[in-house]
């Protein structure tokens, strides 16, 4: 789940890590008396939205008066913002940050999430702050220092400490960044994070360290245990399917081809998604029903596939364990006469009852296309799609 700046913010603030004042504003006129009460003077205003690169696509602008900072929301607030991480559709920008203007010696970056390799979180620094981090990974690795973190021990201060001096700060800015270093460490464990991600971290002329910008991702299997971070999710950030799909704990992703894909299990999912691309196909979603799916769910996760309206045809691929592949046969079926679809549907399973589950399908008069190895079916799903 995903967050905004603002609330991710006032999170890392509640453990210790120093952000700048500001609030978040709905209104051009609620913009402009926040800017009052920070001052007056120079602010800025922030679109908040759930992607980066904001500043590029004209949603983060400098405003010299509380004036100013009215009219500049007034701009930001309803408009589409594109940025690379939107796509072409973009966001609506429905809220904005209106924060105190720094004065700003260095931007560096300072991010934690978890290294799956080696089962441990990574603090990751880089004097290259302010920039796609991406672009620096891509063009000077170098300049990314990282320090693996034992979860038994937490961050150690001395291994902040060479995070410190390796991206350049001084003895006494280094004993700011520990100290910011640990708290942020604490927020990522304490809140079950999956990432934080603080781009650019800040040096202010007077030598102090800020979260200039901030990004938190957490752990969705962990949210029963943050009731208040759960009720921070803004579903007008999100797919509208993939929303739909989470009420019937099902897991989507849209995707640009044009191949619909339903599986049980994320592994079979991930290679049937790569056997369509060998066929020279491209898939429309990551769809996973998992091992216990009812024909109520496969009901559902059919209407949730056939909303995306760049779907031309659609793999099931289903290895019959838990889900029986008479269940699955039953619940596309009836997915299929009651939306009337009219893409054709390749379907491949093996497992539990797949002689009854074939049966199904072959006296339903319904024009499915079956296959008897994951190869034929993405062959031959490929064509139907044109």
């Amino acid at each position: 789940m995903k967050i905004h700046e603002y609330q991710a913010k006032a999170i890392l603030s509640r453990h210790g890590v120093p952000v700048p004042r500001g609030e978040v504003a709905s209104s051009a006129v609620e913009a402009g008396e926040i800017a009052k009460r920070l001052g007056g003077s120079v602010v800025v205003v922030k679109a908040q939205i759930h992607a980066g690169g904001r500043g590029k696509g004209g949603g983060v602008k400098l405003a010299k008066s509380a004036g100013e900072a009215e009219a500049v929301a007034r701009q930001i607030l309803g408009m589409t913002l594109i940025t690379h991480q939107t796509g072409s559709e973009g966001r609506v920008v429905g809220r904005v940050l209106v924060e105190e203007g720094l004065q700003i010696a260095r931007e560096l970056y300072l991010s934690l999430l978890l290294d799956r390799a080696a089962g441990k979180p990574v603090m990751m620094a880089s004097a290259a702050g302010g920039m796609d981090i991406e672009e620096v990974a891509a063009k000077t690795p170098e300049q990314i220092i990282k320090v693996s973190i034992d979860p038994g021990v937490g961050l150690v201060p001395f291994e902040a400490r060479q995070l410190g001096f390796a991206i350049g700060l001084d003895g006494a800015q280094v004993n700011k960044f520990v100290k910011l270093a640990t708290s942020l460490y604490d927020a990522f464990v304490k809140t079950d994070a999956s990432l934080v991600e603080i781009n650019p971290l800040l040096v202010t002329a007077a030598g102090d360290l800020l979260a200039l910008d901030a990004k938190m991702n957490f752990d969705d299997n962990a949210l029963y245990r943050h009731p208040d971070i759960r009720d921070l999710r803004d579903l007008g950030e999100e797919d509208p399917l993939e929303v739909e799909a989470s009420k019937f704990s099902l897991n989507y992703i849209r995707l640009d081809g044009n191949i619909g894909c339903m599986v049980n299990g994320a592994g079979l999912a991930m290679a049937t998604m790569d056997i369509i691309k060998l066929a020279g196909g491209e898939p429309a979603n990551f769809l996973d029903v998992g091992g216990g799916a009812t024909a109520e769910q496969i009901r559902n996760a059919f209407k949730i596939l056939m909303s995306d309206k760049k779907v031309k045809a659609v793999l099931i691929n289903i290895f019959g364990g838990i889900l029986r592949c008479d269940v699955l046969a039953e619940g596309v079926i009836a997915a299929v006469k009651e939306l009337g679809v009219s893409a054709p549907i390749v379907i491949r399973m093996e497992g539990t009852n797949v002689d009854e589950g074939k049966r199904l399908l072959r006296e339903s008069g319904m024009n499915f296309t079956t296959a008897d190895s994951m190869g034929e079916a993405a062959k031959n799903v490929v064509q139907l799609a044109g």
